[in-house]
């Protein structure tokens, strides 16, 4: 059987995960606790939902097609919030929607890459990234960190070649729930512009930091879309998941590159999706903002827990948004742990070797726990399995 692209790369996480649970039953004393993947259970608030279905049914246009690049209202409305978020000034041609994040990444990918061209990419990394790579024919080039997940601006001028194109941050960080210090964003930033490649930043879980202000100011730097390439997500913030609505802010022109792919893909993002994002973003502030403090409230509830189970062994290296990145302290490889603690534990997560090259003997001490879905009672319960837990 020949090579081909998609064997190139490993299965989709998830679903590879969702298969342990085939076969295992799991009782009402001790029912299943799914920490494996970063997206709400919940619907949009019902608000959101009655708009979207006044707007299915009064509105043509909800079923046809639209600009590739997005609708204008979207933009317009995007461009504005990312200009006073970040403290500066953006305009409409400079941002894109996409049919959901990962689609964000993918496009800029595609535009700004050949095959055998090569991607920076701090570990843990975020594996659909690593995926699209791989499908692309474009080389991952790991960048490793250290205990606390900071990824080193001089370890990566290390790694640059004349086939690197772009380096590829995700903050705050999926897996490793860590915010990057707004002057290590620069330094990479610099960094990217002295190689002439592209820094791509993406931002998905950006409501959910914990700072005020803007997490940092690549966007007020003359120029900035020449070298930087923000990505953005509407599914976490509204709830919207299922709708697929994601965002570049970049350059015109590599907008324009960018534009035949998402053509040839999908034509345009879908209009439901593209209304309840503009809807949201006119009309949710607050129920974001609550939103936000309900995540920051579940991560401080995690520091509260954290001594009992670091007694037995576990060591935290990252937290925030919506993760909780651990060492875990078994003599076992965390792909085998996690498959065991399903039946063992009733706790389904994700083993760091899904984040990780498999040369990397890191990923084997290494697991991600996706807590946005736990309030404080249901967190009680995961930390008081994992601190029982034995293998």
């Amino acid at each position: 059987m020949s090579q081909t692209r998609t064997r190139a790369t490993f299965p989709p996480p998830v679903m590879e995960a969702r298969r342990w649970l085939e076969g295992v039953d799991f009782t009402q004393d001790r029912p299943l606790i799914n920490v494996s993947q970063a997206a709400p259970v919940d619907p949009p608030p019902l608000a959101l939902r009655q708009a979207m279905a006044e707007f299915a049914v009064s509105e043509d246009s909800a079923h046809l097609y639209g600009p590739v690049l997005g609708n204008p209202e979207l933009r317009a409305e995007l461009a504005q919030q990312i200009g006073t978020h970040y403290g500066a000034d953006l305009s409409q041609v400079q941002v894109a929607i996409t049919s959901g994040c990962n689609q964000a990444f993918a496009a800029t990918i595609s535009a700004v890459t050949d095959e055998g061209d090569e991607v920076i990419l701090p570990t843990p990394w975020y594996f659909n990234h690593k995926m699209w790579l791989d499908m692309a024919g474009v080389r991952s080039i790991a960048l490793q960190t250290g205990d606390d997940l900071l990824p080193d601006p001089e370890a990566a001028r290390a790694l640059i070649t004349d086939k690197t194109r772009a380096i590829a941050l995700v903050t705050p960080n999926n897996p490793g729930g860590v915010e990057y210090p707004a002057e290590l964003v620069r330094a990479f930033y610099d960094l990217a512009q002295e190689a002439g490649i592209r820094l791509l930043v993406d931002e998905t879980y950006r409501d959910f930091d914990s700072r005020s202000g803007p997490p940092h100011d690549l966007f007020q730097q003359p120029g900035w879309d020449e070298t930087l390439v923000h990505l953005y997500s509407f599914s976490k913030s509204y709830r919207l998941t299922g709708h697929r609505v994601g965002a570049i802010a970049t350059s015109p022109n590599l907008l324009a590159e960018i534009e035949k792919f998402l053509d040839t893909v999908a034509i345009c993002p879908g209009q439901m999706g593209q209304f309840a994002a503009l809807w949201g973003m006119q009309n949710l502030s607050q129920w974001v903002a609550g939103e936000r403090d309900e995540i920051l409230d579940r991560r401080a509830a995690i520091q509260d827990m954290l001594p009992d189970l670091a007694e037995k062994g576990w060591k935290l290296l990252g937290l925030g948004a919506y993760f909780a990145y651990f060492e875990h302290p078994f003599d076992l490889p965390s792909d085998e742990l996690a498959k065991r603690m399903v039946a063992e534990t009733g706790i389904l997560l994700l083993p760091g070797t899904m984040f990780m090259p498999q040369d990397d003997p890191a990923g084997k001490r290494q697991v991600r726990i996706a807590f946005a879905n736990l309030d404080r009672k249901g967190l009680r319960q995961l930390f008081d399995r994992l601190t029982d837990a034995t293998f």
